[in-house]
């Protein structure tokens, strides 16, 4: 404030010096006394300004303040060409009449734009409603004003007023880019924040919407976190309304969709922790229920809690309780998910003082203390499986007797209604898929936590679009997997119940055939291809039935994740080249090999390729005819110049001629 009371002393001293300048003038004295009087009140204007300078909204008060300083130069020049004495100085001054005509104009302009901008910056009781009408200032830019009154608002109106505020700069934002970034430049985020921070409901809800509308580019969403919203974000994940919950949520998911550098920040600063607390709310057993050990990832504790009953798979009685599912269909009866989720669920009961949390930074970052920005406030007890409340409780064992129940507990959710509820998933399912996509460290710990557990749950009883946020969540999760081998080995390994479950509802819906969330499963499957062993002899078939009767997409997808098991570089790759053959992918794929769109062409053929390099002497291939096939497909350009086939097409033509030269008698 102290910077704009040194900038407002030179416009000040200006107009001062006018003053002084009309009354010495020797011509023009009527044209001289006119710009005075505007001179005194523009100069009594900028006083006020100066007085309320800490409560004035400063990117229009800059503005305003520099046109209004070069104005008044301008006319201090002028009149000082009045005060010429002498016949020849006055006789050489020429002084346009034009000249008084605007710089009177440019006065009173400046005049309006100084008294719009008292108005505009002035709390909501002394305005009074009142319309503030359009500075000149705006006049070529009108939707700046309207910009700037809203902002104003959000500085200086009631909690109504800036509810209003948010939602008219949420309409602005949504309409037009261009708007967006204007409202970021013109200082409109930090008074978003606070209201989200600080606001009434309907404000809060506002101002997160706003917030996500903002962030379309790299550049906006850099500004935005650079101005705290992580903070933000985490205290209301914590501590906030649901409604506002699931649009923070919402919110977190468009700003790591349009700048995933941002990741790492949201994860930091336990957005990510939050967000799966939200998704296993009333989807698995809460986490202040288990006790898993830090440096443990969730798999090798369900195989450890495995070990204990090998022969039922069922916890002592003791354990039943914390192992039963709050599932969000309410069924009595327990499913198979339901019994892999209890398994999943079950622990060893760890070392004193460790807690249950998907904090544990990536193994290959130095471990940092997790920082909680949001305040301290009351949590209410949390609730066992039959809806008790454990105040403070602690589990007694006799090896461990003073366990903590420490865990993550967000209050007042019990209490909301199931719509606000499936949104609230709804929402943390698509923020988590946009803060997976790509990032290791954040898919490791989802795969440490019970995100993978809630995903298959949810991927089956879910609405449909929770369903639909979980199958693109896995799927980014896988691809970040196929990637990493450590984390394929630990999050993926076979004999882990978390991975089966995925596993299976994947299968499920491949095996349906006829659902939305088809291509982001097959696209999952394809990824885990290397995950699978020899035994496993149920994924090959459903994902064949694909290559035939269906639209270009999955056909090219199916294409595509059979490719990544019959790959060379796949372990297992003779095994899954004979399941593709007996499965009758060959028909498959010659048919899409020689009708197919150029889309499914080209991986129908590179997977033609790995079969026949792999199963060289297969019968059903020389009986399918996949020799003629190849030699087919090298002499179409676009398919023999393909970069992925070119390699590829000369081995498999080779190794086929080779092997059926041989047996050609045996197939016939």
């Amino acid at each position: 404030m102290a910077d704009l009371v040194k900038e407002l002393a030179r416009p000040i001293q200006l107009a001062d010096m006018i003053t002084k300048a009309t009354d010495e003038a020797q011509s023009f004295k009527q044209d001289c006394q006119e710009l005075k009087a505007k001179t005194e009140k523009l100069a009594g204007l900028l006083r006020q300004v100066a007085r309320a300078s800490n409560v004035l909204y400063q990117r229009p008060t800059r503005r305003i303040v520099d046109d209004t300083e070069q104005v008044l130069d301008k006319a201090l020049v002028l009149v000082a060409k009045c005060r010429a004495t002498g016949i020849m100085k006055r006789v050489f001054t020429i002084i346009p009449a034009a000249a008084f005509r605007k710089t009177s104009m440019q006065l009173e302009n400046s005049i309006g734009d100084v008294s719009w901008l008292l108005r505009v910056s002035a709390s909501a009781e002394d305005h009074d409603d009142e319309y503030l009408g359009l500075p000149p200032i705006a006049a070529n830019e009108p939707i700046l004003c309207l910009i700037w009154e809203q902002i104003a608002l959000l500085y200086t109106g009631s909690m109504e007023e800036k509810a209003d505020a948010a939602a008219s700069l949420v309409s602005l934002a949504r309409d037009n880019d261009r708007y967006g970034k204007l409202i970021i430049e013109e200082g409109g985020v930090p008074p978003l924040l606070k209201l989200a921070k600080e606001g009434g409901m309907e404000g809060q809800e506002g101002a997160a919407r706003a917030i996500g509308l903002l962030g379309r580019d790299p550049e906006s969403v850099e500004q935005i976190v650079n101005a705290g919203v992580c903070t933000v974000f985490t205290k209301i994940l914590k501590e906030g309304h649901m409604k506002v919950q699931s649009v923070v949520a919402w919110a977190v998911s468009e700003l790591a969709a349009n700048h995933p550098k941002c990741q790492d920040h949201f994860a930091q600063n336990n957005i990510v922790r939050f967000l799966v607390s939200h998704l296993a709310f009333e989807t698995v057993q809460e986490h202040s229920k288990y006790t898993i050990p830090s440096k443990s990832s969730i798999h090798s504790i369900v195989m450890a809690s495995n070990s204990q009953s090998p022969s039922t798979g069922v916890a002592s009685d003791g354990d039943e309780a914390a192992t039963r599912i709050l599932h969000p269909m309410g069924n009595q009866n327990p499913s198979q998910m339901e019994h892999l989720v209890s398994n999943a669920m079950r622990t060893k009961t760890p070392s004193t003082g460790s807690s249950s949390n998907i904090n544990n930074n990536n193994s290959s970052k130095p471990t940092q203390p997790q920082q909680n920005h949001a305040n301290s406030h009351h949590q209410p007890p949390p609730h066992d499986a039959r809806g008790n409340q454990n105040h403070g409780k602690q589990v007694h064992n006799p090896h461990h007797p003073h366990v903590s129940l420490a865990g993550t507990s967000i209050k007042g959710r019990e209490c909301e209604d199931p719509t606000t509820k499936a949104e609230m998933k709804a929402m943390a399912a698509r923020a988590l898929w946009q803060l997976a996509r790509g990032n290791v460290p954040i898919c490791r710990n989802l795969t440490e936590s019970r995100a993978l557990l809630c995903f298959a749950v949810l991927l089956e009883k879910g609405a449909a679009d929770v369903q639909s946020y979980s199958a693109m969540a896995l799927m980014e999760i896988t691809a970040v997997a196929e990637q990493n081998s450590d984390l394929r080995r630990s999050a993926f390994k076979p004999t882990s119940p978390a991975a089966k479950a995925v596993v299976d509802q994947l299968l499920h819906i491949i095996d349906k055939g006829d659902s939305d969330l088809l291509i982001p499963c097959v696209k999952a499957i394809g990824n885990l291809a290397r995950t699978f062993r020899a035994t496993e002899t149920r994924i090959i078939s459903p994902l064949v039935k694909l290559l035939d009767e269906r639209e270009s997409e999955v056909s090219m997808e199916a294409t595509i994740a059979l490719n990544k098991f019959a790959t060379t570089d796949n372990f297992l790759c003779d095994n899954h080249s004979k399941a593709i053959i007996n499965a009758g992918g060959t028909k498959h794929l010659v048919q899409l090999v020689y009708f197919g769109e150029q889309m499914v062409q080209i991986p129908a053929v590179i997977l033609l390729c790995y079969v026949s390099i792999n199963v060289p002497d297969s019968e059903t291939l020389a009986q399918e005819e996949a020799l003629i096939v190849l030699e087919w497909s090298l002499k179409q350009s676009h398919l023999a110049n393909e970069p992925t086939i070119e390699a590829l097409l000369p081995e498999a033509k080779s190794r086929l001629e080779l092997y059926q030269s041989r047996g050609s008698r045996g197939f016939h």
